[in-house]
């Protein structure tokens, strides 16, 4: 007996959790482009530390790569939800 599929639809609470997901890598962008810029603007003080500067850019990469896995967690569970 042969069996039909069906479309899955991911429930919407999943859903709203993808896009709550996508939202915090988007601010997670954002605060990256806040800690370059203030790191721009520490390196433009004189007498400012190179340490502070350098912890600011650390920081600004952790948030890109945190965006980065935000998106991939976001995708798995809608390739999941699909599934």
């Amino acid at each position: 007996m042969a069996t039909q599929s069906r479309p899955v639809t991911a429930a919407p609470e999943l859903l709203a959790y993808v896009d709550d997901l996508r939202v915090d890598a988007d601010r997670m962008d954002g605060y990256a482009q806040r800690l370059r810029g203030a790191a721009e603007t520490l390196g433009n003080c004189a007498g400012a530390p190179e340490r502070c500067r350098a912890a600011l850019e650390r920081q600004a990469t952790a948030c890109v790569t945190a965006a980065v896995q935000l998106r991939s967690a976001a995708t798995t569970l809608l390739t999941h939800a699909a599934e």
